[in-house]
């Protein structure tokens, strides 16, 4: 068989697939539950690459992936094609290219640094060029475009494939995951923009939070006073789950599949129907104990509620934004469209009340995960490929850099006091008309929901889904004369960190927290513990 692989290289996790080069059908998927470098979003993975070396970062990319196609039983050396989709920040990292200009949204401070835009213009290279797989001699790599700065080739697959380059109708399409790329549409020109929401919708950062994978609650439903867990299987369907007294985690009924965590969609589930039973009056839980209980332990804690808040608040702030650049009235957005994991699982109805889909819209359309698919069409045709790159130059004079908007610094203040202050609806629209920005009604009670997959992967193929638990990537260093208090290991919040009796540590960077954490070199009482001494180890 003439073997390729097309790979999503996702802020929150990677996905493969391996494929037919002849038949064009897929015949395995490998998942992985979290990115190989250390934090849970692309801020974090962006300030490893800048502070300890971009070498590090593409040496743990790299080892990932390798470790991915080894799980796929494919080898470096037979294969013949391998393409590449994500946003500009995973993709640069893979390929070894400089990050220096993502880091930076203003102009002035990358003309003080000397600071170069790199180009990110389709292309197709030999594999074997990029560090790490130069035993893939028979092999091309194919990178779709970016169209700008932080909103890369995943927000040109949305773009693409919920088909608003065909359309002239007013239209929103949002990839709902840790970046929160989304495109707007309006009088013929698409404005892009990316609200960094953070890793909440992806089931991070939130104490019982996992990506979508097998045995994870993924949406929730009141049965009189008492919650009903719905739960991922094995091939990623949904599954009746226990039913339980949200207030003790007491099992009412048992259900016919355990949980081990949540996912995104499960909290934004959890969030609107606990909002509607008034288990939640925000900005807190109102249960005895602050915490609301679901099936096999998992909980979700007033900590919880304001992350997933943030995340809620950052994409409508996006979502006002891009209606303000546009110049349109967010009662005018009736049609919008979900991609991604989060995208695909999550029950529209509820994200629509919560306003992660604007409340003005008719209809909704849930398309999957197009950063995947679009890897997938790159690696079957290179015309597809060139196709791609001719879209990215017509869209790229529409962008909006959220992070030097004043509409979206004055409209995610404004959802912060809402979400996680308790902000009255009504006082938040009071505002949003004082500052002049696009208005938010209520919810409209006409919603038109289109499931076009029943999972963010359609296709998984004949060898089915395998989830990589473990993605295989080690960061590693000796700490000379160290007295072995053993603090660094101790303060680990999720057990990433493993130390010997010679000094040596161990970092698995999928479980590291990264720069949104540092206990561990924080904790050293001699200032040993230097981020900067490691290195990229092998299992």
């Amino acid at each position: 068989m003439r073997t390729g692989v097309a790979i999503d290289l996702g802020t929150s996790g990677f996905r493969a697939q391996k494929i037919d080069l002849e038949t064009g059908e897929i015949k395995k998927t490998v998942i992985t539950l979290r990115n190989p470098l250390p934090g849970a979003n692309v801020m974090d993975h962006l300030d490893f690459a800048i502070h300890y070396g971009l070498d590090k970062a593409h040496g743990l990319s790299a080892t990932a992936v390798k470790n991915i196609l080894a799980e796929l039983g494919v080898k470096l050396a037979e294969m013949e094609k391998f393409s590449i989709c994500g946003n500009p920040i995973q993709l640069s990292i893979f390929q070894g290219i400089p990050i220096d200009d993502l880091a930076y949204a203003g102009e002035r401070k990358k003309q003080k640094y000397h600071i170069e835009e790199q180009n990110r213009d389709a292309r197709i290279v030999p594999l074997a060029e990029i560090e790490g797989f130069e035993e893939a001699t028979n092999c091309k790599l194919f990178v779709p475009p970016s169209i700008k700065h932080e909103v890369g080739a995943d927000a040109l697959a949305l773009i693409v494939k919920a088909g608003m380059i065909e359309s002239n109708e007013i239209a929103i399409a949002t990839d709902y995951g840790t970046n929160a790329e989304m495109a707007l549409k309006a009088n013929g020109i698409i404005y892009t923009g990316s609200a960094a929401a953070g890793p909440a919708l992806e089931g991070q950062e939130i104490e019982c939070g996992s990506i979508a994978s097998p045995h994870t609650i993924c949406d929730v439903e009141f049965e009189g006073n008492n919650l009903r867990c719905y739960v991922l299987d094995r091939d990623m369907n949904t599954i009746k789950g226990d039913l339980v007294n949200p207030k003790t985690g007491e099992v009412v009924e048992k259900g016919e599949i355990t949980a081990k965590g949540i996912t995104g969609t499960g909290v934004i589930a959890l969030i609107e129907t606990a909002m509607r039973n008034k288990l939640i009056v925000l900005p807190k839980i109102q249960t005895p104990d602050g915490i609301i209980h679901l099936q096999d332990g998992v909980i979700f804690t007033n900590k919880d509620l304001i992350a997933a808040g943030r995340a809620i608040g950052a994409l409508r702030a996006g979502h006002i934004t891009l209606c303000a650049a546009a110049g349109i009235d967010m009662e005018e957005l009736q049609i919008a469209h979900m991609s991604g994991a989060a995208g695909t699982y999550m029950d529209a109805a509820k994200a629509h009340k919560v306003g992660m889909i604007p409340y003005n819209a008719s209809y909704v359309s849930q398309i999957g995960n197009t950063s995947l698919i679009v890897a997938r069409e790159i690696l079957l045709s290179e015309d597809r490929l060139w196709e791609l790159q001719a879209i990215a130059k017509e869209i790229v004079g529409t962008h909006v850099m959220f992070a030097t908007s004043e509409a979206f610094k004055e409209a995610y203040l404004l959802e912060l006091a809402y979400w996680n202050e308790g902000m009255a609806f009504k006082m938040l629209q009071k505002f949003l008309k004082k500052k002049k920005l696009p208005m938010i009604g209520e919810p409209s009670s006409i919603l038109k929901i289109d499931r076009q997959v029943e999972r963010d992967i359609p296709e998984l193929g004949e060898e089915g889904l395998e989830v990589l638990e473990k993605v295989g990537t080690y960061l590693t260093m000796v700490i000379e004369d160290c007295e072995g208090c053993h603090k660094c290991v101790k303060v680990c919040p999720n057990g990433a960190l493993r130390m010997d009796d010679k000094g040596t540590v161990k970092i698995r960077t999928d479980l590291c927290d990264g720069a949104n954490c540092q206990r561990c070199l924080h904790a050293c009482p001699d200032d040993r513990f230097k981020w900067e001494n490691l290195t990229v180890a092998g299992v």
